[in-house]
């Protein structure tokens, strides 16, 4: 199952935008339908969202997986899952999350765009809350400081490819003499 329709909400305010129509501006550079409407009003170039949706980031999937199951990770998708989630099963946000990530990373063979997330959240429509996106957006600075900290050295431990430093061995003792008798 993948993401049939991305559903904008604020409040009672409720707007679709299939995932088609994403896919087709990734592949063609045109917009269509609601999304066209969306980017004109927004007053954003077609081209420049197609190059957007179609970047992705190179990930190790084994790396991710296992920082995605660190408290550190959870706590990421706890936050991300307040912005994205499944439309009538909120609760679900982190589970879905983790598993879009990791599927769409496998699909796409060490990266992940935009499009391969999509193809790879686990319901057929995807709750995007307004309120909380702009939360975000509004907190961008954080974030880049948040990535860098995920690139540096915290990660270096879960790597599991790297080859890890075997301790010396402890310097030999002599025995205890035995008491005479």
């Amino acid at each position: 199952m993948a993401t049939e329709n991305l559903v904008f909400t604020s409040g009672a305010f409720r707007r679709s935008i299939p995932v088609a129509d994403l896919e087709h501006l990734a592949t063609t550079g045109e917009a269509r339908g609601l999304l066209a409407d969306v980017l004109r009003l927004g007053r954003q170039d077609p081209k420049q969202v197609s190059k957007l949706l179609n970047e992705s980031v190179k990930l190790p999937i084994v790396l991710m997986s296992r920082l995605l199951n660190t408290r550190i990770g959870e706590a990421i998708l706890a936050r991300l899952a307040r912005i994205l989630f499944p439309l009538r099963a909120p609760e679900a946000g982190v589970p879905a999350l983790r598993a879009a990530m990791v599927l769409g990373t496998y699909e796409g063979k060490g990266s992940l765009s935009a499009i391969t997330f999509l193809r790879a959240y686990p319901t057929r429509e995807l709750e995007v809350s307004i309120p909380a996106l702009m939360g975000l957006v509004s907190k961008a600075s954080s974030i880049s400081e948040l990535v860098r900290f995920f690139s540096e050295s915290p990660l270096d431990g879960l790597r599991g490819n790297e080859p890890q430093a075997t301790p010396a061995p402890a310097p030999a003792t002599p025995a205890p003499a035995a008491p005479a008798p």
